[in-house]
């Protein structure tokens, strides 16, 4: 396994160095990274629904989006972002616990009470902790995660604009009162001291060998940021939506349809939301154009809807299509 440290503290750097390590490294990857302020957008959401677009202008907060699925984050430079790449023959379903464990492990040992909750989540006496993302690219798997450590929470809750029937879900009332800072538990650790720990854990015994980016590199991650993770395209062009929309919460995540038609068949779908998925959900938007709004012919078309919104059956989507 080859350990990398982030190239920087700026988000598109960050995203685009994780692209670039999928795209052109072979072997394991274990890479730390922290952000200035940011809001990282999960794959397939609508920046304009996640995102309380006014507080994080004034502030000049960007919005970055990621490869992966889930929901919408927040970073400053009190978290402490991990990230996983391994071959997808070591890795063929979606797994968090493979990758999480081990982190809840160091964070245990340090005398967190750290375990898996949900989907994708640390969680510590109940508050979140980490949260964490995954997708298939390619022939990879890139899982990531976030600690927080000391995140600034009143940003954290300006920036976001909370999902009232996620919250209502698991109980509580907002954002804030659903995650906790590790400082709480770690007094004398910040971002970097945590690192060095997590650092210890992965190096120890030879199993990661420390890699410092080359030149070339930083040159490839440089040109992949400006082509495409600084650009309003990527970051808010797929955002858009049609006439018709409904949302609906599953236990897999929400999942958001608009849609429009002429004629009793499909023209146009937009599917988002806060789901995983092992294939992109653009393929799936792209198998039902043309689709007649007939029960039968749409699960026929999602017929594979599970590798596009893991967890989801063709019934439950085309449901949506009549609500």
């Amino acid at each position: 396994m080859k350990y990398y440290r982030g190239i920087s503290t700026d988000p598109y750097l960050n995203l685009a160095a994780e692209q670039f390590l999928l795209d052109t490294e072979e072997e394991e990857i274990f890479l730390l990274w922290r952000n200035s302020r940011s809001v990282i957008l999960g794959r397939n959401q609508n920046a304009y629904a996640e995102v309380n677009l006014p507080f994080v202008e004034e502030h000049g907060i960007p919005v970055v989006r990621r490869l992966t699925g889930g929901g919408a984050v927040f970073h400053d430079l009190g978290n402490l972002n991990f990230t996983f790449i391994v071959p997808r023959a070591r890795c063929p379903e979606l797994d968090f616990a493979r990758f999480v464990l081990p982190v809840a492990q160091v964070l245990r040992e340090l005398g967190v009470p750290a375990e898996l909750s949900g989907r994708n989540d640390l969680v510590a006496d109940g508050r979140k902790i980490s949260g964490n993302a995954q997708c298939v690219w390619r022939d990879h798997v890139l899982h990531h995660g976030t600690l927080l450590v000391s995140a600034d929470l009143s940003f954290m809750n300006g920036a976001l604009r909370a999902d009232a029937d996620k919250l209502r879900s698991k109980g509580i009332k907002s954002v804030r009162s659903r995650v906790g800072n590790l400082s709480e538990y770690l007094p004398g650790i910040d971002a970097e001291g945590l690192a060095r720990r997590l650092e210890d854990h992965f190096l120890g015994g030879g199993a990661a060998e420390r890699t410092d980016f080359t030149e070339e590199q930083r040159a490839g991650i440089e040109a992949l940021a400006r082509e495409k993770y600084r650009t309003w395209e990527w970051n808010f062009g797929a955002s858009g939506t049609f006439g018709q929309q409904v949302k609906r919460r599953f236990p897999y995540g929400s999942v958001e349809l608009s849609f429009s038609s002429e004629h009793g068949a499909l023209t146009g779908v937009r599917l988002s939301g806060d789901f995983f998925g092992i294939r992109p959900v653009e393929e799936l938007e792209s198998a039902l154009a043309g689709c007649r709004l007939i029960r039968s012919e749409l699960t026929a078309r999602l017929g594979e809807v599970g590798q596009y919104i893991h967890g989801a059956s063709p019934d439950e989507i085309a449901e949506l299509f009549e609500a």
